[in-house]
């Protein structure tokens, strides 16, 4: 579940601007808060159903952007090759070069 959760996470972080501000909320409420489905659907004055099927269909869609743009797997992908530039210019002393690689992870 926690793996899940990290996920869900990950790809809200990326994607929350195409969502909804009701899908945004439940997904805030539910993965980032911890509140129960029953504790969002007394907020919004809905039945629990209502958001458990919100928050699975969310997750789907998110999957699915993640799918066709990739924006995740990409930023994990240049975050080792900025780990493994550091470490290079770090081992060679090129404090110049490490402030521009520095400069490249701040831009992500």
């Amino acid at each position: 579940m926690l793996e899940k959760t990290t996920q869900v996470n990950y790809l809200f972080d990326f994607y929350q601007a195409l969502l909804t501000p009701k899908q945004r909320d439940y997904l805030e409420l539910y993965y980032l808060e911890d509140l129960s489905l029953g504790e969002i659907s007394e907020a919004f004055d809905v039945s629990r159903q209502a958001v458990y099927d919100n928050i699975r269909r969310t997750e789907t869609m998110l999957k699915k952007y993640e799918e066709k743009l990739k924006l995740h797997d990409k930023f994990t992908k240049r975050q080792a090759i900025y780990e493994q530039l550091t470490e290079i210019v770090r081992d060679q002393g090129q404090e110049d070069i490490l402030k521009l690689v520095q400069k490249l992870k701040e831009i992500d």
